[in-house]
């Protein structure tokens, strides 16, 4: 095995550590999200049940509410992104081989999901700040303490999904690296 072999080998163990790593950290939080919405159900019937039934509302359940489903959405991009979920027109893009999909998704991640990424992050961020400098509470009386913390959700929904679009880079990288390595070793055998 020559050095050059091996240093490729070294770095796409490396690359694909990585990728599996951000992968699993998608995944985790994917899973809390999940468990939020079951809370949401939850939730929502009690409200439901203290509204129409004992005539008793709370604003604070309302907003919390209001809080989890901006965190399912917000967190659950990144999730839905690893799992393939996002839309996209599979008229055209279920015809295309693995190798013309790979393309497409490196092309697609770094053309348009990173700098819109990017975009929200950078026009989030003093937003978020501002709101966390003077812990911002919710307006209504009764309500969260909390809307700094929602806020947040501005900047680690584009973090999150900046992550995933790296993974998925690296792992469509990676297939078409493979593809062409087997391509050109299948040519010099012959």
């Amino acid at each position: 095995m020559s050095i050059k072999h091996f240093v490729n080998c070294k770095f796409h163990l490396f690359v694909r550590k990585i990728a599996t790593n951000i992968d699993n950290f998608t995944e985790w939080t994917g899973k809390i999200v999940s468990w939020v919405v079951l809370l949401m159900v939850f939730l929502m019937g009690l409200i439901v049940l203290m509204r129409y039934f004992f005539e008793i509302g709370s604003i604070a359940l309302q907003e919390s509410l209001t809080y989890m489903h901006a965190l399912v959405f917000l967190m659950g991009a990144a999730f839905t992104l690893k799992r393939k979920g996002h839309v996209s027109i599979d008229i055209f893009y279920q015809k295309f081989s693995p190798h013309t999909r790979a393309i497409i998704q490196v092309l697609g991640t770094l053309v348009f999901l990173m700098p819109v990424c990017i975009v929200i992050l950078t026009l989030s961020w003093d937003y978020v700040i501002s709101s966390w400098s003077i812990r911002e509470v919710s307006m209504e009386a009764g309500g969260l303490p909390y809307i700094y913390l929602l806020k947040t959700l501005l900047i680690t929904m584009p973090a999150c999904l900046l992550l995933q679009g790296i993974s998925e880079v690296i792992k469509n990288s990676l297939f078409l690296f493979d593809k062409i390595k087997s391509e050109v070793e299948s040519d010099s055998d012959a």
